[in-house]
This record gives C-alpha cells, structure tokens and sequence, in this order.
C-alpha cells in the first residue's frame, strides 16, 4: 500500500494500520480514554501493544468540541512520560504525536516520536510545516473548520466532499512546498461538521483514493455514532465497528480508535472475506 519512513525506521505498509489513541488528558469526550497518571499510562500502552498497535497516537490536549488551548509547557508536562515509557519498554513501537504545536512536535520526535499528527492541518501553528519538514517525519494533515473551541458552531460548507477535496490539494501542494514529503490525510470527522456532513464524508470516502496519499479515519466512539443511536460514547464500540469496516472497504489505509482487539477483530474478519 505505502512505505513509511522516520528516523531511520522503515514500515512497508502491505494492509491497514491500527493507530491507538493514548489521552494524557484528564477532559477528552470519551472518559474511559483518559490516562492522567504513569500507571494508567503504562496500563494503557502496555494493552495497545498486547492488542497489536501499529501506532500509538499521543496526545496532551482534548480536541473535543468547545476545548480550549493550554500551554505549550502544560501538554509537553502531559505527554513526556508516555512517551519516555514507549521509547524504553517498546523501542521497535512506532508512535505520533498528537499535536497542534510546533514546539510540542519538536520535543516528541527528538524523544522518539515517528509521526506528528496535526488536526488543524499546520493551519494553527505557522510554523509546524516548517519545523516538520527539519525533522523529515510523516504528517497526517486533517482538515477541521474552524478551532476545536469554535469548530461545532454552525458548520457550513458549499459541499462538504469537494470543499474538503479541494482543502487536501492544496495542502498537498503546500506540504510539499514545505518539503514535508511524506503525507496522510484524515477528512477530519466531527471537526467542524454536522451530523449529515460527516455520513456524506463516508459515504464519499473512496473518492479520496484520487488523491494517491494513505487515508486516516477517526470515528472511534464519536457523537456521529452515539447521537445518531441515542447512546453515550460507552455504548458506541458496535457503531465504531460499522464505520470502520465501511472505511477499510472504501480505502481507509489507517483507523484510528480507541479500541484495538475489536479494530483488529474487524479487519482480519474482513481480510479472510477479500482473500477467500
């Protein structure tokens, strides 16, 4: 499918990635998510590995509707134990970094980080691009409307597909103008979208494929699936299942989610359906 490239590291990539999402947050929407101390941070890490992890994605600060910013010092407070205990218990362990700082992408990748991951795409901080491209690792670029703090009031699109295709060609060309040469995109679900923007963005999916990058996909346990069922994000793991096989079918390259054996279950269920 793709071959990744960090810091000496090579991953040829033959079939869809798990990307585990490690919260060092003690606010993100999902509660059973957050790990704010070093034991439930090693207790977390040391299951995602066990599940079978390809990426564990930390993060320092929730992104979820109506969040606001913290310091640059603050979320490198949160993240650095995590990443000190990947690095040191998991070397072979590729890990992201989930951050909208350049500063924060900096000290994650020289501790050994692989991959930064940006929501708002380098849009917040002006010099992410920039600093990604001097550390010449993978960016997943998403596209959000808005900030997490404004991105859910009245989202608004001409056509929520083509605006968001034509977002990802230009970034494209302004990542590689940048010289950041490796690039995933993520459509960004529950960034910046209502409920119909965000099935229309599914249902679209495979239209992105044109675009000839590795396609990230983000619904673990969102309000698209608890909202739309009448549930809580507790209740939303079969809702997550169902959005990511239609993803892996229609060209997701990676899922990002919160729950790795059920991810993993899905995708071997749905390789032994394609290989019969």
């Amino acid at each position: 499918m793709f071959t990744l490239y960090s810091k000496g590291k090579k991953k040829e990539i033959k079939k869809p990635l798990i990307m585990a999402v490690l919260n060092c947050t003690n606010d993100s929407f999902f509660e059973a998510s957050r790990a704010t101390n070093l034991n439930s941070i090693q207790a977390k890490i040391d299951d995602f590995v066990k599940c079978g992890a390809d990426i564990i994605d930390v993060g320092g600060r929730s992104s979820r509707p109506g969040s606001v910013e913290i310091s640059v010092e603050e979320e490198i407070s949160r993240i650095a134990d995590a990443i000190e205990y990947l690095t040191s218990t998991y070397p072979e362990q590729w890990i992201s970094i989930d951050t909208t700082s350049a500063e924060v992408a900096r000290f994650a990748v020289e501790r050994g980080v692989h991959i930064v991951n940006d929501i708002s795409g380098g849009d917040i901080d002006p010099e992410m691009m920039v600093k990604v491209s001097q550390l010449q690792v993978p960016f997943i670029c998403m596209h959000m409307q808005g900030t997490p703090d404004t991105m859910q009031k009245n989202p608004n699109y001409t056509n929520v597909v083509d605006d968001i295709y034509t977002f990802f060609e230009k970034k494209l060309i302004e990542c590689k103008n940048s010289g950041i040469n490796q690039i995933i995109i993520d459509p960004g679900f529950g960034f910046g979208k209502t409920m119909e923007h965000n099935y229309q963005l599914v249902k679209s999916l495979s239209k992105f494929k044109a675009l000839d990058v590795p396609i990230l996909v983000g619904f673990s346990r969102k309000s698209m699936i608890y909202k739309l069922l009448n549930i809580n994000p507790e209740e939303a793991l079969n809702g997550t299942t169902v959005l990511n096989t239609y993803a892996l079918i229609n060209g997701a390259s990676i899922l990002r989610v919160h729950d790795v054996k059920e991810a993993k279950e899905a995708m071997l269920i749905l390789e032994a359906i394609q290989n019969a």
